[in-house]
């Protein structure tokens, strides 16, 4: 959600990692292993696959507004242009609302999104809106200088209001995004490296699922090998609980416009039940070996819940997922949809004392809270209808149920942690009218292992051992750890450049099946890690990772340097023809460019004396930017062998 825009700039880098080292080593061989990709960084393409509210959307119509000076014409920006959304604001839902039902346009506007690189750039063009809207404008120019071929970036955007099946229904997405990694191949001579973030993470998986019924069941991994060398993602892989908040009191992002249109315009969207929270316990109907069988491809996903969804309480969350006051009602005709949902406490209904309803998260992604509130809420059938429709009965996937391991060659799986993120909310309502019918009378939220409410009392549930990133909780960033194997690597190391002093290591640490690693190591209070979990061991020929940096912000993550350093070096040893191990050394962290040196003024000197220097150079302002490398990056890197 909040985080959306933060993927373009991940992807980016992502890319420049990818391809950019050829300027600086000139290309390599593969490592020993068969199975890794045997060509130079440049033959890889970097694949950018954008997250929710991350492409511009442009109009494709004519549209007059009234009281207005500014109207849309073909082609004219959409989202996001603040401009029109100030002065026209009516005129401006027209365009980016989408029936709920049938998921089609407004009648008098119709918006589609931009292609290309420049459709996720800026998203709002502009003096002083560019700025504040730029996602990854600054790393493109970074990935220019050091000589990416512009042929090397590719930019896969595409409605992000739509759910998946109506993606493919009448944009062809996914068949695009086949053809766009098949032409990457032909082009460069080498496979790609995909990065997604938040929504688009979800997008690659439904791909992955669609592309089993594309592809003989044969050649569906080798397809996977010939044209994916690596996967990195940074999501919410079990959904996230502020889709909650946007659905009933609705989440404004910073737009200026209220929480009530907010509402109505997320609502509209399929897409919005694609991010809501689910239990990581249930799992659907196998869509793929139905697709083969003589069942019709037509019927619902089943449900299959296991012993641990009943055994435990909030279907593997913190807490429950919404806690919901509804009017007082005086027997069964006053609320029929309600009956066999959920048990009423009648005692307190015949006095008119208002019913707390709660909801876990299986109870909000099989639709028990949309059957419940139906009668309360006029979106909560509309978007039941959608749930039904669009995903229990999607014929490829079911994308509310927990994620396997993809059977790719390179995963990488990165988010933050330990900062205060919503976990479940208390609503009531409000007195007012749809659609700002609910008010919000309290938060949950968990930070580093505890659960509190808004007051900052705490609060009783099942915290994990980490809070989330301040937009997704950390059970649902943390889910990629199952697809570690049974023994795990850990290294623990600060995320700022440092000598190896305060690195931990733990090898062949143990994992039980559905249980999340608790490193055995210390901190500093003062001192902000990077935790590596990785396993090249429990799956022949194929690397897993997971990446916790301490206090990255969801949406903020992918601008990190932190985060550019260590995809950088992961990269650039990955086709190292003389790499000595799977996954890149942690013992140190240097410079690896002129910005990384800095002058220390305790010592009187630029830091990093064995790798830095002074050198002053016409239109430095300070004495940091005099600070410059010593040698060349090519040669800094090659300690990273």
């Amino acid at each position: 959600m909040r985080g959306g825009h933060a993927t373009l700039l991940a992807a980016s880098f992502l890319l420049l990692l990818l391809v950019a080292i050829p300027a600086a080593y000139g290309g390599g061989a593969g490592g020993t292993d068969g199975s890794d990709f045997a060509g130079g960084h440049g033959k890889l393409s970097g694949i950018i696959i954008p997250g929710f509210a991350s492409t511009q959307l442009r109009a494709w119509s004519i549209l007059d507004c009234p009281y207005s000076p500014l109207d849309f014409n073909p082609l004219d920006l959409v989202w996001l242009d603040t401009t029109k959304l100030l002065s026209a604001v009516n005129c401006w839902l027209k365009c980016m609302m989408l029936d709920p039902y049938n998921q089609t346009d407004h009648p008098e506007c119709k918006s589609r999104p931009d292609g290309g690189l420049s459709a996720i750039t800026e998203l709002d063009p502009g003096y002083i809106t560019g700025p504040l809207s730029s996602v990854w404008k600054e790393w493109v120019k970074w990935c220019i200088e050091f000589g990416i071929e512009a042929n090397a970036i590719i930019a896969v955007p595409y409605d992000w209001r739509l759910p998946p099946n109506k993606l493919e229904e009448r944009d062809l997405y996914f068949h695009k995004l086949k053809i766009t990694l098949e032409t990457a191949l032909k082009l460069r001579g080498g496979p790609s490296i995909v990065f997604a973030h938040s929504l688009g993470n979800n997008v690659f998986r439904y791909f992955l699922e669609w592309l089993k019924l594309e592809i003989a069941p044969k050649k569906y991994v080798k397809w996977l090998d010939d044209h994916i060398h690596a996967y990195f993602a940074v999501a919410p892989l079990l959904g996230a609980t502020e889709t909650i908040k946007a659905t009933l009191s609705g989440f404004t992002s910073g737009l200026p416009v209220s929480e009530g249109t907010a509402r109505l315009m997320f609502n509209s969207f399929g897409s919005s039940l694609w991010m809501m929270p689910f239990s990581k316990h249930c799992r659907a109907e196998n869509g793929y070996l139905k697709h083969f069988s003589a069942r019709s491809k037509k019927g619902h996903h089943t449900y299959h819940c296991d012993d641990h969804e009943f055994q435990t309480n909030y279907s593997g969350w913190p807490t429950n997922i919404i806690n919901i006051e509804i009017p007082a009602i005086r027997g069964e005709e006053a609320y029929p949809s309600f009956v066999g949902a959920t048990q009423v406490n009648m005692s307190d209904a015949d006095y008119g004392f208002p019913t707390l309803l709660s909801f876990s998260a299986r109870e909000v992604s099989d639709g028990t809270f949309f059957r419940a509130m139906a009668d309360y809420d006029s979106d909560s059938q509309r978007l039941l209808y959608q749930l039904e429709q669009s995903y229990h009965g999607d014929p490829v996937l079911n994308p509310l149920t927990p994620w396997d391991r993809p059977p790719l060659r390179n995963i990488f799986c990165i988010y933050g942690t330990d900062l205060k993120t919503e976990v479940g909310y208390y609503y009531a309502p409000s007195g007012k009218p749809y659609p700002d019918n609910w008010i919000i009378t309290d938060v949950i939220y968990e930070l580093e292992g505890s659960l509190y409410s808004r007051s900052g009392n705490l609060v009783e549930g099942n915290p994990g051992a980490a809070s989330g990133d301040e937009t997704v909780p950390y059970n649902s960033l943390s889910w990629c750890k199952n697809w570690l194997g049974s023994k795990v690597n850990i290294t623990r190391a600060p995320q700022s450049e440092h000598d190896g002093s305060d690195v931990q290591v733990d090898l062949d640490v143990e994992r039980e099946p559905e249980m999340d690693i608790i490193p055995n190591m210390t901190r500093s209070p003062r001192v902000k890690y990077i935790t590596y979990y990785e396993d090249s061991e429990s799956l022949p020929g194929k690397r897993t990772a997971v990446w916790e940096l301490d206090k990255a912000n969801h949406r903020n993550i992918v601008r990190s340097p932190v985060l550019m350093r260590e995809l950088w070096l992961e990269m650039w040893h990955d086709i190292h023809p003389d790499k000595k191990s799977e996954f890149v050394t942690k013992a140190t962290r240097g410079p690896l460019r002129d910005e990384d040196c800095y002058w220390d003024y305790g010592k009187a000197r630029c830091a990093w004396a064995e790798h830095c220097e002074y050198r002053y150079l016409f239109g430095d302002v300070h004495l940091g930017q005099s600070c410059r490398l010593k040698n060349s990056s090519a040669d800094l890197l090659l300690h990273y062998v």
